[in-house]
């Protein structure tokens, strides 16, 4: 095996590296709690939760629940839907292995190409990234409103380009992700509050992550999802946030990103 060859295999298949979320999900299994499963894979606490969250985020049902009181402060555990996802993954990967074992010996250049390919992979800054179905959408003849349902009741709006709506082919029922970064949510306190911005979701703070100048404030929605918000010190005081405070938080639909999977 080349040198070259051994750099992709490793790029494709170092599933267990300390921030990979299937063996986050496989340590939580093991251990039964999200700081044990931190520790084992060498990341911080917070990377951890901010793991979780995402997570569940992107799934139609949770992966992880966590569970309160006890002698420890509670911990977590695997759904069984979270369990049959880690075993497909493991299996995938076996797979995994074999085709490109395969592809080595078939294609002289396979790890050029590959690399290549690799580029056209989605990252993004985002710190919010929701799974949902279009649920609606309304055309204008520049602008088009549409609602992403996150389920659990929570809805996202976001208004794009008709360029956009073409490119990304959005229907009702398609499938797309919302992005939004977490310096574009407002948080209120007023839930009566009337403001321009299109989207209202409700929740509780579960917890607030202080800073040197900003504090970033994980809010769990009604719905079971979850939302970052990162706004000043000053304004965390100045609102009271603190677990269990309910909150309302703004997004101006222009500020919502919508993309779907090739």
């Amino acid at each position: 095996m080349t040198e070259q060859h051994a750099d992709t295999k490793s790029a494709l298949f170092s599933r267990g590296r300390k921030y990979d979320h299937m063996a986050l999900l496989e340590q939580i299994d093991v251990t039964g709690s999200i700081r044990a499963a931190a520790t084992a894979l060498g990341m911080t606490y917070k990377t951890a939760w901010d793991a979780v969250e995402a997570i569940n985020n992107m799934t139609d049902s949770p992966l992880v629940e966590r569970r309160k009181g006890g002698r420890d402060g509670g911990g977590a555990n695997l759904t069984n839907h979270g369990r049959r996802l880690v075993s497909t993954y493991r299996r995938l990967d076996e797979e995994r292995e074999r085709v490109l074992q395969q592809l080595n010996n078939v294609v002289d250049d396979f790890d050029a190409y590959y690399q290549l390919i690799r580029r056209f992979d989605l990252k993004t800054s985002a710190r919010n990234q929701f799974l949902g179905k279009v649920k609606t959408i309304k055309q204008g003849e520049i602008s088009n409103e549409v609602i992403l349902d996150l389920g659990g009741d929570d809805e996202i709006v976001a208004n794009i380009t008709s360029d956009s709506l073409e490119h990304l082919e959005l229907k009702q029922g398609t499938e797309a992700y919302a992005m939004i970064k977490a310096s574009w949510v407002i948080l209120t306190l007023d839930h009566q509050l009337k403001t321009s911005a299109r989207n209202k979701l409700s929740g509780r703070v579960a917890r607030c992550h202080e800073g040197a100048i900003n504090t970033e404030v994980i809010i769990e929605l009604n719905g079971g999802k979850t939302l970052a918000a990162t706004i000043t010190n000053e304004s965390a005081h100045e609102l009271g946030l603190k677990p269990d405070v309910q909150v309302s938080a703004l997004i101006k639909a222009s500020n919502v990103i919508l993309a779907v999977a090739n």
